[in-house]
């Protein structure tokens, strides 16, 4: 594991350095590069774009760690108007939505009442879920941090019980994703597999890249010689190899799994993948709130670190 992204996980939750950050434009490079904007209507553009280059999205409307209830039922709003848009424009069979539970109240304490931060991100999901599927498309359920994972998953249990087809998100550098991954192997499933994001404690988390590969692949294997459809959510060219060897073996035709990547990182393969007949999903973040998106990013990809801190003084 890089030595910067312990740093650049720590600065995320750094309300110094965020309210130093916030102060630029949305347009700065660094942020653009990869957030295509703050309205819906930016990204109803954005999603545009990518479907005339023959690619499906998945939009987040950022935001997590909703800390009261109006939070809550407005970011349920922009999801609904944002799938109002899309029907609109014709784009629910090309894109879909990605939802954070905190955003929609997971987090909030049992004191405010409703039955607690659970039932409340529960009935707003299910919110999400009708005005997905009256749009004509689907919702997938976003991991978070460990400690939300029991209750996601049992959100995602109760709402598959009425839209069978939400999405899961599993996180590879868990030590109990490959029984997981397991639990959720079967008919209609549909699940993201990624490496994770967050950073989590030895305890619960492989904490060396060999050993989270490692763990990615061992997952990768459960599903796709599963009846799931697997989203193998991966920029790693090895990664990509290896699933699409796995493919084979297993007998898995295009179509019945799909790569999933981060808007604005590695474009040409996105494209390059889509051309051959893969299923290429990019997932789109917009809002406000991206800069704990963003800083997340910037510990899976050090490197992009010099380019940050020029930013902060640009005069753009």
């Amino acid at each position: 594991m890089s030595l910067l992204r312990q740093p650049i996980l720590l600065l995320s939750r750094s309300g110094r350095v965020k309210k130093l950050v916030s102060t630029l434009p949305v347009t700065a490079s660094i942020v653009t590069s990869y957030v295509p904007g703050e309205t819906t209507e930016s990204a109803v553009h954005a999603t545009a774009a990518l479907v005339d280059d023959h690619l499906k999205i998945t939009l987040d409307f950022l935001g997590e760690d909703t800390t009261d209830v109006e939070q809550a039922d407005a970011t349920v709003a922009a999801y609904v108007e944002l799938l109002r848009q899309l029907s609109t424009k014709g784009l629910p069979r090309h894109a879909e939505v990605s939802v954070k539970l905190s955003a929609i109240g997971q987090a909030l304490p049992d004191s405010l009442g409703f039955g607690g931060g659970h039932k409340i991100a529960l009935e707003n999901a299910r919110t999400i879920c009708r005005a997905a599927r009256n749009a004509g498309t689907t919702v997938t359920l976003d991991m978070e941090d460990h400690t939300t994972t029991d209750s996601t998953l049992a959100i995602l249990r109760d709402l598959r019980k009425d839209f069978p087809e939400t999405g899961a998100v599993l996180q590879a550098y868990l030590h109990r994703t490959e029984d997981d991954c397991r639990s959720l192997a079967y008919e209609g499933s549909r699940v993201r597999l990624c490496k994770g994001a967050y950073n989590e404690p030895e305890s619960v988390a492989f904490q060396d890249k060999i050993d989270v590969d490692k763990s990615y692949v061992r997952c990768l294997k459960i599903l796709l010689a599963s009846e799931a459809y697997p989203m193998i959510a991966t920029h790693d060219p090895r990664m990509i190899e290896i699933a699409s060897s796995l493919a084979s073996r297993y007998g898995r035709a295009q179509k019945t799994y799909e790569f999933q990547m981060l808007f604005g990182i590695r474009p040409d393969e996105q494209r390059r993948l889509a051309t051959s007949g893969e299923t290429v999903r990019v997932y789109v973040p917009y809002g406000e709130e991206w800069y704990g998106y963003l800083m997340r990013r910037l510990a899976e990809r050090p490197q992009n670190l010099s380019f940050f801190v020029k930013s902060l003084f640009s005069k753009k």
